[in-house]
């Protein structure tokens, strides 16, 4: 069962399903924000993510890592866990891909990042992702999980903004609607075949057009 939940999510997530507890898709929410930042040149240069991870997930994963004892969880303390989230994430693509038929992105090795957790103890994962063949000026990304394991969804208000783009450039966000498939059957997906790409339904759509 470990070795198939690394199959399908972060290596992280092997601490809480390893049991074998989880029925039902989506086994994990994660609320999305970020920070497209341009070069001089007008491309794309990297992605500033924030993944918030749902209360149920952060409390399984954070578990016996207070090695201090003090009651609070440290970027130090979680910070091996942030490398094996990182890490694991490029299997995945960074679940950052492009609308069907588009060209996906090249990343690099992702920097400046870190874990912590938020007024409510949920955990959330800082990351920077540099782009190799960012595009000039307009852009067209979805966020999702093609498994539909984790559920990704945009954090209200303004969740994606640009830094350095091209004048005339906007960015516009339209999250997905996780509530209408919540707590779909396991065998429900265990008869899907290899790559149907169940997810892409539920992709968080994120456009940069410029005049």
């Amino acid at each position: 069962m470990i070795a198939l939940v690394r199959c399908l999510l972060v290596a992280v997530a092997a601490l809480v399903f390893a049991a074998g507890s989880a029925s039902a898709h989506p086994h994990v929410f994660v609320t999305a924000k970020g920070k497209l930042v341009y070069g001089p040149d007008g491309a794309l240069k990297e992605i500033r993510y924030v993944w918030v991870f749902d209360e149920m997930f952060s409390s399984f994963a954070t578990q016996g890592l207070d090695t201090n004892g003090d009651g609070k969880l440290s970027r130090d303390e979680l910070q091996a866990l942030a490398k094996e989230n990182v890490d694991s994430l490029k299997e995945f693509a960074y679940f950052t891909n492009p609308p069907r038929g588009g060209k996906q992105l090249e990343f690099g090795e992702p920097a400046d990042y870190w874990l912590e957790t938020d007024g409510k103890n949920n955990l959330a994962l800082h990351f920077t992702l540099p782009v190799k063949n960012g595009p000039k000026g307009k852009l067209a990304i979805e966020v999702y999980d093609p498994t539909y394991f984790v559920a990704f969804s945009l954090a209200d208000g303004q969740p994606i903004v640009l830094e350095g783009a091209p004048a005339g450039c906007s960015v516009a966000a339209a999250g997905s609607d996780n509530k209408q498939a919540t707590n779909i059957s396991e065998s429900f997906f265990t008869q899907l075949q290899a790559g149907a790409g169940y997810g892409e339904q539920f992709a968080n759509r994120i456009t940069v057009s410029c005049r």
